[in-house]
Order: structure tokens, then C-alpha cells, then sequence
């Protein structure tokens, strides 16, 4: 009652807190793998755990191509994840390796190594940082995407993904396993900018099952996101 009341109270001034006006944004957790390493499974099941049990993270699987040529062609990698990988490891004066997790854009650790990243997640959600509101919604081909105003500037970016694949491997170092992978990524694609106003995109959408909207800071910081929500066809507006 008293919680209504305040929100009331709120309204009625034309002020509404943060804590009332939106539920916190989600942990993003990007997963580089691929299917012919054999030290990525591991990290794989941990993502496929987050994805089953954390509502508060957005675990996202970028499937690397520079191990396509050891004896595996993985069916989900992309040139897009490998340039994704170079720009962190330029930002984290690092090499690209396999399984790398990177948390909110801003820390990376071994995917495989559950306490350090699990720590990693914790402390994003701790500390979480969210530039403006973020909404969006897909209906038919089109998704239409609401950026709140705010402080900074930010590349928008839409990804789709897949929920789970199961693929039986033939080569490579995981020939003969069956490998269950989780939110793999199919495409990601930047959008538009955002420089502190209001904003409505609306935008073809991208392939993949499920669709992710991203802020991302200049210097790589992941500074809001929002899962889209899909809106059945002939559904009330």
C-alpha cells in the first residue's frame, strides 16, 4: 500500500525513481567458443546454466571461426565474432582464446573457470550501469526499439539468437561428442547512435530465434540492454 501510495505521489509531481520506473537491466555475458575446442564445452554448460537459472544475466554465445580450420567447421561461427573478440582483445591488451567470457564489456576471465566468472557477475550486478530506459518490441519483420533520455552516447546495437542447438561433432578435437550450446548468436548488427535524447528506432529485424537490444559505450562498456519482446501477430497494440 504504501509502495502504491508513492508511486502515486511520484506521478502526480512528475517524478518517478529509477527503482519504481524499470526493473534493473540484466548482466550481459558474451561466450566466445567454438565447436572445434575441446576446452569450450565446459564454459558452454555454464552458459546454458545461466541462461536456465539467472533472469537477471543475458548470456550471449559468439561462435569464433579461427578454429574452423582445424578439422571442424562450426555451423554457428561468424566473421562478426571474430572481429568482436579482436576489438576486446584490444581493449583488454589481450589475444583472443577460447572459451573467453566477457562481463558487461568490461572484464573478461577463462569461461571455464566458474568462480572467476561467477564472481565476475555478481559484481556487474552489484554495480550495475544503465545510461537510459531501454525497451523493445518485434512484430512481423520490423522491431521498433524506445531509448530513454540520459547521459552519454552509446552504439545501439540488435543481436538475435537461438535458444539451444544439439549438433553431433564428426572432427576436430571434439570429434565423436554431442554438443548441447546455449543463446548462440546468429546475428549482430549496430543500429543506430545514441547521444543522451529520446529515441525510437524501428528497424528490419535480424535472424535468430530471440532478439537482444545493446548500449554500448565508446570505450566497450555495455550500458544498457533489454531482451525484445515479441508481440503475436494480430495481438492488440
Amino acid at each position: 500500500m504504501l509502495a502504491r501510495s508513492l508511486i502515486a505521489l511520484c506521478a502526480a509531481t512528475g517524478f518517478v525513481s529509477q527503482a519504481f520506473a524499470a526493473s534493473p537491466r540484466p548482466v550481459v555475458v558474451e561466450l566466445f567458443t567454438s565447436q572445434g575446442c575441446s576446452s569450450c564445452p565446459p564454459a558452454d554448460r555454464f552458459l546454458s546454466e545461466l541462461s536456465d537459472t539467472r533472469p537477471d544475466v543475458l548470456p550471449l554465445a559468439f561462435h569464433v571461426t579461427y578454429w574452423n580450420q582445424l578439422g571442424w567447421k562450426d555451423p554457428f561461427s561468424f566473421n562478426d565474432a571474430d572481429a568482436r573478440q579482436a576489438r576486446y582483445a584490444q581493449q583488454f591488451r589481450d589475444f583472443e582464446y577460447t572459451p573467453e567470457m566477457v562481463i558487461d564489456g568490461k572484464v573478461d576471465v577463462v569461461g571455464s573457470n566458474r568462480i572467476a566468472a561467477s564472481s565476475a557477475i555478481d559484481q556487474a550486478t552489484r554495480n550495475i550501469e544503465s545510461a537510459a530506459a531501454l525497451s523493445a518490441r518485434r512484430e512481423g519483420g520490423r522491431v521498433s526499439v524506445n531509448i530513454g533520455a540520459g547521459n552519454g552516447r552509446a552504439r545501439v546495437v540488435l543481436v538475435g539468437y537461438d535458444t539451444r542447438r544439439v549438433t553431433p561433432v564428426g572432427r576436430g578435437e571434439n570429434a565423436g561428442r554431442t554438443l548441447t550450446e546455449s543463446n548462440i548468436v546468429r546475428e549482430f548488427t549496430p543500429i543506430g547512435q545514441w547521444t543522451g535524447a529520446a529515441q525510437t528506432l524501428n528497424v528490419a529485424s535480424v535472424a535468430g530465434e530471440h532478439l537482444a537490444v545493446l548500449l554500448e559505450a565508446g570505450d566497450g562498456a555495455i550500458v544498457g540492454a533489454a531482451r525484445v519482446t515479441d508481440v503475436p501477430e494480430g495481438a492488440a497494440r
